[in-house]
């Protein structure tokens, strides 16, 4: 039987309102189908959406993670040394993000996270209504994230522009992506200065990936991609994230009381926001031979788009999927990818997470939207521009 069709385009503003419905229809289409307007096929359900993400071998990152094949066009961007590579290349820069974003350098972060986190909820509590995206989402990642990486305090707010970027740069060359490049400004730059061993603290894990670079694992000029690397993936995905959270608890009172009650299950509710809302939606793969997906054949080099948020949905994986529940166990799912190329600042993640929703649980009995959220447009990441809140304290 042939590959079904669709005309779906996943990077329309009207999908990025609303993607669920056309993830429904894609699923049910069938394991592999065919993207039409971009020329390309995709999988929505989470048994094949796995199946890719284990199998680089034949689903090929190092031919770029985004629209793009490296392979055919010369990169409009410089491949990410993390990203968009694969063995052996991948081991080595990989090895050396393990060894720095470590179990115990992460620990070490509970201390200094919680009480940034505790004094961000004092704050937003004494003002009782902000905007829980700068106020919330965007600043206590700020606060925490490039402190661990050794940066000094000024212009930190570039790195949201530069995230922003990147992510769009993932998809096709559309209005997302031009607004993201005029938005850019100065911050590339600023991003890739940042990157240089001369401008990180003597401590921090920016200092440790240029020392371990020092004994020849890495390059010269690789310790600084290595760094902007982490630098890219390290905050707008934890911005989406902790939006993500705040919008779900808020909308689903009960789930927020049960996290007020136990504040202990911060990390499981942050978890569930992650397979709830997925920041990452989407990334890529190129076949490097005629691979078998469910029974169906995809060409060799071909592009195959990864719908993360859709297989985080499946109904075969998930019950009641569309229910944000912070007592499902939902550890298993792609959020954070799979394989080899899984997400190695996971567990950084999880920590701003927990501590932050932990923070506000203990101080907060109500969260109440009070306007209408708006969204963020982006090829890649799904999360809020905008999300009026009130706290009401406990």
């Amino acid at each position: 039987m042939a590959i079904p069709e669709s005309d779906l385009d996943p990077f329309d503003a009207s999908y990025f309102e609303d993607p669920y419905p056309a993830q429904d229809a894609l699923r049910e289409a069938g394991p592999v189908v065919h993207l039409s307007r971009h020329g390309i096929y995709a999988a929505a359900r989470f048994a094949e959406v796995k199946a890719i993400l284990e199998d680089w071998a034949t689903f090929s990152s190092a031919r770029g993670v985004g629209i793009q094949d490296f392979h055919r066009e010369r990169p409009a961007r410089l491949p990410s040394l993390v990203l968009e590579t694969d063995p052996p290349l991948h081991d080595r820069t990989r090895s050396v993000l393990a060894k720095v974003l470590s179990p115990a350098a992460i620990r070490a972060l509970k201390e200094p996270f919680t009480e940034a986190a505790e004094a961000l909820a004092e704050e937003l509590l004494d003002r009782r209504e902000f905007d829980a995206i700068p106020d919330l989402a965007e600043a206590y990642p700020l606060r925490v994230f490039p402190d661990a990486m050794g940066m000094p305090p000024e212009n930190r707010h570039h790195l949201l522009p530069y995230g922003d970027l990147v992510f769009n740069s993932f998809g096709p060359k559309n209005p997302f992506l031009e607004a993201a490049v005029a938005r850019s400004g100065p911050a590339i730059e600023w991003v890739q200065a940042q990157s240089q061993r001369t401008a990180l603290a003597d401590r921090g894990f920016g200092a440790d990936i240029h020392a371990i670079a020092e004994t020849g694992v890495l390059t010269e000029e690789e310790a600084p991609q290595v760094v902007r690397s982490v630098l890219t993936a390290g905050v707008d995905t934890t911005v989406s994230g902790i939006g993500a959270a705040v919008w779900a608890l808020a909308r689903f009172p009960d789930q927020w009381d049960a996290l007020h009650a136990e504040p202990g299950l911060a990390r499981v509710a942050f978890d569930e926001a992650i397979r709830f809302e997925t920041p990452v939606q989407t990334f890529f793969r190129t076949t490097t031979r005629d691979a078998e997906l469910g029974g169906e054949v995809i060409p060799t080099d071909s592009k195959v788009l990864m719908f993360l948020g859709a297989a985080n949905r499946d109904p075969r994986k998930w019950p009641n999927p569309d229910r944000f529940d912070i007592h499902r166990r939902p550890a298993g799912h792609v959020g954070y990818g799979s394989g080899i190329h899984a997400c190695v600042g996971m567990a950084l993640a999880r920590l701003e997470g927990e501590c932050i929703l932990a923070a506000l649980a203990k101080r907060v009995r109500r969260l109440e939207i009070t306007a209408q959220p708006k969204r963020r447009y982006n090829n890649t990441l799904r999360g809020l521009a905008s999300l009026p809140i009130r706290l009401h304290p406990a």
